[in-house]
């Protein structure tokens, strides 16, 4: 099925009245009230181009700001349901677009909301069975989600792997890498071998050009794996999900910056695939039942990308899970953790100018754990070491992009799940209840960890200790500088504002004590503590009494690290208007500016982003303030107003 693609705004066509080149009508006179036009992402397959369900002009005539979807009147693309992604692809709109990051949201959401496979998923998971033999199929299942292999497509889109008809899928490539993998690390791990050795070693398995000529060709087929067909005929899994690379390393002035990067892109969620192989000619039972052992080992660990961030592992029925060097229990209130934006509708502002609408979508996702303990280990490490000393472990830790580093720890979320939905954003949600998600947060070893005991023992308990502390220095997740608290007079959405993260454990590692002088000593012996176990890791000489100053700052500038700049407090108070002590403090009325906070004490939105330099943690009995850039105002007058704070950090 082709379709002459659509000619770039301001080309000429045939399509009338409705000029691609200026989508926004030009009125003249007093500036129009906001039009919205819903566009749904739904569907039954079917007229997906050129009508009010999925581009094209609103229900008031005005055009979208999606020329990809908007078609010359003879020939308007009508895909099957059963059609891959790669059909949408040619109906892609322009790259210079002015709309072209919330356009490639909407096309992202229709090819996901559309799609049905179940027919042919069908049809390619009995062809499996046919040629495996249902005795040598089985099945594995993600509890999260999983991206193998694939490429990167048109406006930079991930794409995961798809076959031919642009179906999702494992290939049996990767299959075989898997496992082949897996059968290195066992040889190397139970016989001392070097990797060389141990290639030679699984040569009679899986064949080697470089082996005898009987070993020269694998003993076992491996075949695609396709995911199991759903009722609901749902892609096999394929789901819009998002990353956000949030701060980045600065290499002029060696420091982090906060830019916001949100990327969606494609990955299969909570699919269970139909994993068949076959022996040769050549092939006895012994060799088949060991390959097959290494293949379910291997997919447990976790396949193709973002492998330490909870996704890939592929599990089979009954198959335990790995319990990893640490595990808590938790739950989290208030704004919560979400993944991608869903795409609601399009809408014109009283400047005349097309934006986007979306409905965040609250999801668990481990990545939102790990970028937060990456966060402040970052915070703590940049008072007491050099800041490329800490970009360096920081990759060696979590992973890097450059240098590609995989990283150590594999942070993972076992059991994830949304216990309550945000309250809606309509006046129906102001009685609503907060949102909720629990879960268990794992932290496990990687395949590049080191294999020496005692760096294994620093690693964890670096990583322990630094979770202790994110629990009790701020929330995750959307509004994480704020504890959660309710707006009282609900006169704004949202109803709820801020985040509180809460340890569901109860041992001697996770009581706190009563009083805040006693919180402050256990605190800064957890720090110590951290301190400790990073002069081990690193080898470094590192004082914890005499932090550095790192960067320059001003009322208006400063620099997010626990330095000589820095404040943490533990203060008790009355709550006023539903808020904590600390919290009340910080939005008594009397720091407003025309009106607005101090974007140099609160953050500000806008044009110009910039986070708030206060942390604020509720722990019940007191709260635990982190203040960035604390000896100059707003942000030291903030701290004077803390009647009876206690210091934390620096050790005094």
């Amino acid at each position: 099925m082709v379709f002459e693609r659509p000619k770039r705004p301001g080309q000429a066509n045939s399509t009338p009245a409705t000029s691609r080149s200026n989508p926004i009508p030009q009125q003249s006179g007093a500036k129009s009230p906001k039009k919205v036009i819903t566009v749904k992402a739904g569907g039954n397959g079917g007229n997906r181009g050129g009508s009010n369900n999925h581009g094209g002009n609103g229900d008031n005539g005005e055009p979208c700001p999606s020329p990809w979807l908007e078609h010359p009147l003879d020939a308007k693309p009508d895909p099957d349901a059963s059609a891959g992604f790669v059909e949408y692809l040619r109906w892609m709109r322009s790259p210079d677009n002015a709309h072209k990051d919330p356009t490639k949201v909407q096309i992202l959401q229709i090819a996901e909301d559309s799609a049905n496979y179940r027919d042919r998923l069908t049809q390619l998971t009995n062809r499996t069975k046919l040629i495996a033999g249902e005795p040598n199929c089985f099945q594995v299942k993600s509890f999260w989600r999983i991206r193998v292999g694939g490429h990167r497509g048109p406006e930079n889109i991930l794409l995961p792997a798809f076959d031919a008809l642009g179906i999702p899928y494992i290939p049996s490539s990767t299959l075989r890498g898997v496992a082949r993998t897996q059968a290195i690390q066992h040889f190397i791990k139970t016989e001392g071998l070097n990797w060389a050795g141990a290639e030679a070693k699984v040569a009679p398995y899986f064949g080697d050009l470089k082996a005898k000529a009987s070993d020269r060709s694998s003993k076992i087929i491996f075949l695609d794996a396709y995911p199991l067909p759903v009722p609901s005929g749902q892609a096999g899994g394929l789901a819009v999900d998002m990353a956000n690379n949030i701060w980045n390393w600065d290499v002029a002035t060696q420091g982090v910056n906060y830019a916001p990067n949100p990327n969606p892109f494609f990955s299969l969620k909570e699919p269970t695939f139909l994993i068949g192989i076959r022996r040769t000619s050549q092939c006895d039972e012994d060799t088949f039942n060991q390959v097959r052992l290494w293949l379910e080992q291997g997919l447990s660990k976790g396949i193709g990308s973002q492998v330490n961030t909870g996704y890939g592992r592929l599990i089979r029925a009954g198959q335990r899970d790995a319990n990893g060097f640490f595990r808590i229990t938790f739950s989290l209130k208030g704004q919560l953790i979400h993944g991608r934006q869903r795409f609601t509708s399009w809408t014109i502002d009283r400047n005349n100018k097309w934006q986007m609408r979306g409905q965040p979508d609250a999801e668990v996702r481990s990545v939102a754990f790990k970028s937060m303990l990456r966060y402040w280990f970052r915070v703590f490490a940049l008072g007491v070491l050099r800041p490329d000393e800490v970009k360096a472990l920081e990759g060696s830790l979590f992973g890097s992009i450059t240098p590609q580093v995989r990283g150590w720890v594999v942070f993972r979320i076992v059991d994830g799940t949304v216990v309550q939905r945000e309250a809606r954003l309509n006046h129906q949600g102001k009685d609503e209840p907060c949102g909720e998600q629990a879960g268990t947060f794992m932290l496990d070893y990687s395949s590049e960890a080191p294999q020496e005991i005692k760096q294994k023992e620093a690693i964890a308990t670096l990583l322990q200790t630094l979770t202790w502390m994110m629990f009790h220095l701020g929330g995750i997740g959307q509004g994480a500088r704020r504890p959660c608290y309710s707006r009282k007079t609900r006169d704004h959405a949202p109803w709820w504002r801020g985040s509180t993260l809460t340890p569901d454990r109860e041992d001697t590692f996770w009581e706190l004590p009563d009083t805040s002088q006693e919180f402050q000593q256990l605190f800064q012996r957890r720090l110590q503590n951290f301190y400790n176990t990073l002069a081990s890791l690193t080898r470094l000489n590192i004082n914890s009494r005499s932090s550095m100053s790192v960067g320059q700052v001003r009322g208006d500038r400063w620099i997010e690290a626990a330095d000589a700049n820095c404040r943490i407090v533990v203060c008790a108070g009355e709550s006023r208007n539903s808020k904590p002590f600390a919290l009340a403090v910080l939005h008594d009325p009397s720091r407003k500016q025309n009106g607005e906070y101090d974007g140099n004490l609160c953050g500000k939105m806008g044009k110009e982003v910039k986070p708030s330099p206060v942390w604020i943690a509720d722990l019940g009995d007191y709260q635990v303030v982190t203040v960035f850039g604390a000896t100059q105002n707003p942000r030291r007058k903030y701290l004077e107003d803390l009647e009876g704070a206690v210091q934390i950090f620096p050790f005094i």
